[in-house]
């Protein structure tokens, strides 16, 4: 009896020292924080440590790859002041000369917008309200070089423009592909807001192929909500990869500021016109000699058309394309060189791209009939060719960022 006693006590004894020291066995081992700590302390996630091999979301790969092309431009305006009456007085000019020997009373207006480089051969896109007047436009480069730019070609009714430096080992940015844009992508716009600075801000495209806007004669644009403010006007809207995608050209605001609307000219419209301005200093485009409206309702009642696209001729100008093809007023055109038009803007771009003095096919229906001729192109009219550095010819549009 007395050795089963003994023999019990002692178990006691063990299952005691075991229950006292566990707890710091199980501290010892790392279970303490994992098991009994967590109920009582909040419960943190862990950072990634250092050098972990990751796939994170940076798009500094892009702009570095794109920002180097981002140019800051500088134009100067010289406008003329008034001269002080006492000046014109014949006794006064005997010891100030004459206005012509002295010259007028000159003030220097500075402007500020944003251009991209696009060949090693020194050529920048930006847009045309950007220079135009500039007596002097002046290129700043991130790199901290600068050079005076020669005015290449203007052209007024797309708002671009095409200037030319002279320096070395000059960054040029990646063409992308527009066309291929959809709504959603990431976009992220460069330039220098305000002259503070080479600045970058991201988004997404808003929507694409936005036109009657009213601010070019040929839009075609992107909508995008990256931040962009006076000063960013003339910069690069690039995608994910730093490939250029549009040329920044204006926002819809209340305040005079960002405020989430943004439009780019797209770099597909960019490059035609841009490489005609580098070759022949101006952009010949097609015309008809037409003013185009829109089918609303009142329209296809009153021309007994109630199904269907087109677009209703308003006018025909005498002695233009379309009157020798003998299209009238009132004619819906639904075909233009086999492309199917559905709105003003429609007919518009189809018709510039056509070479003048070559006939094309158009589809109209007239008085419920439907009619296949051919139209001569003629030439739109546009700004002359730059071949001696002419001041580019000025445009007022609505809400551009400068």
């Amino acid at each position: 009896m007395t050795k089963v006693l003994m023999r019990n006590l002692k178990l006691l004894a063990v299952i005691f020292f075991v229950v006292a020291i566990a707890p710091f066995i199980i501290m010892k081992l790392g279970f303490w924080n994992e098991t009994f700590a967590k109920s009582s302390s909040p419960n943190y996630t862990e950072a990634y440590p250092p050098g972990a091999n990751l796939q994170m979301v940076s798009y500094a790969t892009a702009v570095e790859r794109a920002a180097p092309a981002v140019v800051s431009i500088h134009p100067t305006k010289i406008i003329s002041q008034e001269m002080n009456p006492i000046l014109r007085d014949p006794f006064f000019r005997q010891f100030f000369g004459e206005p012509g020997n002295q010259g007028m009373p000159q003030e220097i207006q500075p402007s500020l917008g944003s251009g991209v480089i696009i060949s090693k051969e020194g050529y920048i896109l930006t847009n045309n309200h950007v220079i135009a007047g500039a007596d002097e436009i002046k290129v700043k480069l991130v790199d901290g070089r600068s050079a005076q730019a020669k005015l290449i070609g203007t052209d007024p009714e797309s708002d671009i423009a095409i200037l030319k430096i002279e320096l070395e080992n000059l960054p040029v940015i990646a063409m992308g592909h527009s066309e291929s844009l959809k709504i959603g992508d990431v976009v992220l716009a460069i330039g220098n807001p305000f002259g503070v600075g080479q600045t970058v801000t991201q988004g997404i495209v808003s929507a694409t192929q936005r036109t009657g806007v009213g601010i070019n004669t040929f839009e075609n644009f992107i909508q995008t909500d990256a931040a962009i403010n006076p000063g960013n006007s003339g910069g690069a809207l690039i995608d994910a990869y730093g490939n250029l995608i549009g040329i920044n050209n204006a926002i819809i605001t209340r305040s005079g500021g960002y405020q989430g609307i943004g439009f780019a000219i797209p770099v597909s419209l960019a490059k035609d016109v841009m490489s005609q301005l580098i070759e022949n200093g101006a952009v010949t485009r097609g015309w008809l000699g037409i003013t185009v409206m829109p089918l609303t309702d009142e329209a296809r009642k009153s021309l007994s058309y109630l199904k269907g696209d087109g677009t209703v001729i308003g006018a025909v100008v005498r002695g233009g394309p379309a009157a020798k093809a003998g299209l009238q007023p009132g004619d819906i055109i639904i075909s233009l060189d086999n492309q199917k038009t559905n709105d003003a803007n429609g007919v518009l771009s189809i018709a510039a791209k056509l070479a003048p003095e070559k006939a094309y096919p158009v589809t109209v229906v007239r008085n419920g009939q439907t009619l296949d001729v051919r139209i001569v192109a003629g030439k739109r009219p546009g700004p002359v060719r730059a071949d001696h550095n002419p001041k580019p010819i000025s445009r007022q549009a609505p809400k551009p960022l400068e």
